[in-house]
């Protein structure tokens, strides 16, 4: 692709928190219009990224533009093109919804002769037109993660950048989140850029990058990845997990690993593999798992971890690091 052509471009990008290399070197083109996702444990470097390209933080190293615009040099211009919805809630419980719509316009120069029709539509979009006049404190947890994405349409960005959007939600909201994401994408064919560690999330995604430690390990649509690895996921429990290993590699030439308190291996054909593994290991099998190629297993086959694993694993952030030592 073109990157004249792409919604956000970016070259050996690079983000150093002191010893922290919190994005080590990333390369990227996001399409106009695409669903783009960045999947990886918290710790990884999402957050950060999204931070550069919205001109809330600078690079140490390397280049990126947004909408066109270069977000080093033309702060001004990118801010105008995007729209952000951040992981933390930034809402003022104290207005009511449209009043924080109105003061958000006001920041961005919405004019005012259809900024109350705009202002109707976003909420309409997000189906809270009703409760326009309430509280935002009077709110649920999933109501307010939908105002905070109508504000950030509504001054019609060309970008909407959604970082971890429905953290913390149940998962009945969490999917009505998406549904209203999908209803904005068929409806206004805006490139949408969202960071997650769900998996059930990237899924919904057109391609997504799965980062780890600072650094893009894959990228594809959600079905090539998962089809590239063209195994299944088997996990045991045993009383020996050690020896369990020992006799997998042993016996059937397979390398396997605890990850997420059991016994994991791949293979071809997990269900058909079962009844060997049962005559064949001498250590008592307590229960067996099998599943089919997962996001999971992708970064599982790429980074030789889970995400579960990774987030059990994660070290301080950068950000708290940086502000330990300051």
């Amino acid at each position: 692709m073109e990157s004249s052509a792409a919604a956000i471009t970016i070259r050996g990008l690079v983000k150093r928190f002191k010893q922290v290399e919190a994005v080590a070197g990333i390369d990227l083109d996001v399409r106009p219009g695409e669903t783009f996702g960045f999947l990886g444990p918290n710790g990884a470097g999402k957050s950060t990224t999204i931070k550069i390209l919205c001109t809330l933080a600078d690079a140490t190293e390397g280049t990126a533009r947004v909408a066109g615009f270069d977000v080093a040099r033309e702060r001004v211009q990118v801010r105008r093109h995007i729209g952000l919805v951040f992981q933390e809630p930034t809402l003022d419980a104290y207005l009511t919804a449209e009043q924080n719509l109105r003061f958000h316009g006001e920041l961005y120069g919405v004019d005012r002769a259809t900024a109350a029709q705009r202002r109707q539509e976003v909420l309409t979009m997000v189906d809270l037109w009703e409760r326009r006049g309430d509280l935002v404190q009077t709110f649920s947890g999933g109501m307010r993660r939908r105002l905070e994405i109508a504000r950030g349409l509504l001054h019609s960005p060309r970008v909407l950048f959604l970082d971890e959007p429905t953290v913390g939600l149940d998962p009945q909201t969490r999917a009505s989140i998406w549904d209203y994401l999908k209803e904005l994408h068929r409806r206004q064919e805006i490139t949408v850029f969202v960071t997650t560690h769900y998996m059930d999330e990237a899924e919904h995604c057109d391609r997504i990058a799965i980062i780890d430690r600072g650094r893009i390990v894959a990228l594809d649509t959600p079905a090539a990845l998962k089809s590239g690895i063209g195994k299944d996921r088997v996990q045991i429990t045993t009383d020996d997990d050690v020896r369990a290993i020992e006799e997998l590699a042993a016996r059937f030439e397979i390398e396997a690993a605890v990850h997420e308190g059991a016994v994991t291996f791949a293979v071809a054909d997990g269900a058909a593999f079962v009844p060997r593994l049962f005559a064949g290991l001498d250590v008592p099998i307590n229960s067996v798992t099998v599943t089919r190629p997962s996001l999971d297993d992708v970064f599982l086959a790429y980074t030789g971890r889970t995400i579960r694993d990774a987030e059990a694993a994660r070290p301080m952030s950068p950000m708290a690091f940086a502000a330990r030592g300051r």
